[in-house]
């Protein structure tokens, strides 16, 4: 046997003096990268002012000081982005998109679609929502658990998109809006998302959850995408309703409802969903339950519009046809009414239903129907952030949010269509869109 002897204390020290410039640099974190931002204007979107002269400074992810443009030039080692004749604000908030949906394929071209293709279909659309703007998105209803791998692909840096609050498959009863009923009888087909009763809606919202959802989506009434089912019947029962959002709200999840009609509408609301998605059918009595529970609608107004110009184009079955026309007709005019209530209001698209990145028409159509531009910027922002659950990350530019900053040519108050044209994109500190430099 070998002895092993002790090693002397100035062989331990002459080791732990050379070892210690090492551990020093390997336990020491690098420095969090400093930019300061100097537009033209920024928009306060909680007040509505347009500010001039403030530079907005970020270290890392987040925003750590706007104020005057003097203050910020002592940022010794910052990183400077000039944007002298641009207009800044918050990264825009679209709380109802479909990414991994492509809106060519409609009816029956949609079934030749699989899962893994709808997550890389999403991937190109993650890209070009973030392009024109979008920062988040609450993604609400995709094939499988598409939409919940595209999140975690963006949030891992695998691909460009926006933050995702993504819902998985939506809930609904057989049969109905969120269901597959295009096939014959003898493939028994149903769709991921269809559970019936209370005990399996329960267990439908627990399942959701363990795969990653971050939100719930049901289907409270038929649909127009959908077959055989009627837009103004309600479809889950009340009793149903209240498990969902009892469920959902007890492990942590906020639950937004597909509605159309005005009996889902009601019922929904009264069973304490977070978000009524659509109300394209609203009557008196429905806005004013919204007004009462103090539930979100997200209006989804813009493909009325899109689709009034389109959709004879896109070989889109009969029973779509007739149904959008239908909707089309009174949709818009039926959220004026509920604009006028003062319903609170989240931005929302349905991209998908319309090609992704068009996101931004929706704030034209808000003002045409009432709104002024500042409260048209206003539910994409501070509403959309306050229905995600999010105020204290996104919505507005201050200490201690995300980086996520716009830039737009003009005064989008004074012309709420400069929103479509997004000339910078920061999300998170990072510039994805920059088209002020050349």
């Amino acid at each position: 046997m070998i002895d092993k002897k002790p090693l002397h204390p100035s062989v331990i020290l002459a080791v732990l003096l050379f070892a210690l410039p090492f551990f020093a640099q390997s336990s020491s974190a690098p420095a969090s990268r400093r930019v300061v931002i100097r537009p033209g204007h920024l928009l306060d979107v909680k007040t509505g002012n347009m500010l001039t002269g403030q530079a907005i400074v970020i270290e890392g992810d987040k925003i750590v000081s706007v104020g005057p443009m003097a203050d910020a030039r002592s940022e010794a080692g910052a990183e400077t982005i000039d944007l002298p004749n641009a207009t800044v604000l918050p990264g825009l908030i679209d709380a109802h998109t479909h990414l991994t949906y492509d809106p060519k394929n409609l009816g029956y071209e949609g079934l030749g679609i699989s899962i893994p293709r709808e997550a890389l279909s999403g991937a190109r659309n993650a890209r070009v929502t973030l392009q024109a703007g979008f920062t988040t998105v609450r993604n609400v209803g995709a094939g499988g658990y598409s939409d919940i791998a595209l999140r975690d692909a963006i949030n891992d840096g695998d691909v460009p998109g926006p933050r995702i609050l993504a819902s998985g498959p939506a809930l609904g009863i057989t049969g109905g809006h969120c269901d597959d009923n295009l096939l014959a009888p003898e493939y028994h087909d149903t769709a991921l998302g269809v559970a019936d009763g209370v005990d399996a809606v329960r267990h439908k919202v627990r399942e959701n959850i363990k795969y990653g959802a971050d939100v719930i989506k049901i289907c409270a009434t038929g649909g127009v995408m959908s077959k055989g089912d009627d837009t103004n019947a309600s479809q889950y029962t009340r009793e149903e309703m209240k498990a969902i959002v009892e469920e959902a709200h007890r492990l942590g999840r906020k639950v937004a409802a597909h509605a159309h009609g005005a009996e889902g509408v009601i019922w929904a609301s009264d069973a304490g969903v977070d978000s009524i998605e659509h109300g394209h059918l609203m009557n008196d009595e429905s806005i004013a339950t919204l007004k009462k529970n103090g539930t979100y609608v997200v209006p989804t107004l813009y493909l009325m519009d899109w689709n009034r110009e389109n959709l004879s184009k896109r070989n889109a079955p009969e029973y779509m046809v007739h149904k959008m026309q239908t909707v089309s007709a009174v949709g818009q005019n039926n959220l004026k009414k509920a604009f006028a209530a003062g319903l609170k209001v989240a931005f929302g698209t349905d991209a998908a239903v319309y090609p992704h990145g068009l996101n931004a028409h929706e704030f034209a159509v808000y003002v045409r129907l009432g709104m002024t531009p500042l409260q048209a910027i206003q539910t994409a922002t501070l509403n959309a952030s306050d229905l995600l659950g999010w105020a204290n990350k996104i919505g507005t530019l201050e200490p201690g949010k995300f980086a996520d900053i716009i830039a737009v040519d003009g005064d989008p108050l004074k012309d709420v269509t400069t929103l479509q044209e997004v000339k910078f994109v920061m999300k998170g500190g990072e510039v994805v869109k920059n088209e002020y430099v050349k």
